[in-house]
């Protein structure tokens, strides 16, 4: 007699057991349950380890002190200020970035002779830090907002001119061929079929550039402004206000975790046809 025990399942229960392992493994938090339980978490240990080493407010402000001090800061004027001169800078930056970025790339990938020559310079201009640059661009350009531009676009234009590169490369050829003989001339093939497969990688080069957009502004106040984040930071360093600086460094972790989040909003809804 057979053990039935040991008898194959039948293709309906493997089907069934088959779909619940795969909703299993594919089971994910939301992005935004992700980073408020990160958020929580980083809170959490941040008082703790206050209250436990006892520090001072000027050597390490609480969680509850510094957004304390955040309130008091925006009930003002002066940090909304600073904000809006930091957001104008980066968001500058990067637009002038993202559209010389995009429009070289797109040559660079098409054109092999442009790319040998300009990519290695290009590359090699990265080795050169921007803290060293940004007194120089302050010096020719001046204190205005016009050098933190500068230095924002600077810093975003070659993640999301390396990002534009590869991801046009990576569009497979045959695809490109079958435009092509279907009649499509070379708006068509950007259009509709480069594109299309090129965003996914292109947005990985948007968000570190909007990351970097922030710092870039930021370097350059530190250099030579006298209005934003990078200039409170500064201000609030000579005060020995140890709890305004981190008030300036919170709001700039919000601006770029902000940023990054619409960034990914407008990824999710052009490349809907990923899903």
């Amino acid at each position: 007699m057979v053990n039935e025990q040991h008898l194959p399942l039948r293709s309906d229960q493997a089907l069934r057991i088959d779909s619940v392992a795969s909703r299993r493994i594919s089971f994910r938090l939301p992005v935004w349950v992700s980073l408020t339980l990160a958020l929580i978490a980083l809170l959490i240990g941040w008082q703790t380890l206050v209250v436990v080493q006892n520090y001072p407010p000027f050597i390490l402000p609480a969680p509850t002190v510094v957004f304390q001090r955040l309130a008091t800061e925006l009930a003002g004027e002066t940090l909304p200020r600073h904000i809006a001169v930091t957001m104008s800078a980066a968001l500058s930056g990067f637009g002038i970035a993202l559209a010389i970025s995009l429009s070289l790339g797109y040559v660079l990938a098409h054109v092999r002779a442009f790319d040998r020559v300009l990519t290695p310079l290009l590359a090699a201009s990265q080795a050169v830090p921007i803290v060293a640059v940004a007194p120089l661009i302050v010096l020719w350009v001046g204190v205005g907002l016009e050098s933190r531009v500068l230095v924002a676009t600077l810093v975003t234009f070659f993640p999301i001119l390396s990002a534009t590169i590869v991801a046009f490369r990576n569009v497979p050829r045959e695809l490109i061929d079958m435009a092509r003989i279907s009649g499509a001339n070379r708006w068509h093939l950007l259009r509709y079929v480069e594109l299309p497969l090129a965003l996914p990688g292109i947005f990985g080069g948007v968000k570190a550039g909007l990351a970097l957009a922030t710092t870039g502004a930021v370097v350059g106040e530190f250099v030579g402004g006298r209005d934003g984040l990078g200039a409170l930071i500064n201000i609030a360093r000579g005060l020995f206000d140890t709890p305004l600086m981190f008030v300036a460094l919170t709001v700039l972790a919000g601006i770029t975790l902000i940023l990054f989040l619409i960034a990914l909003l407008i990824e999710r809804l052009l490349i809907n046809w990923e899903a």
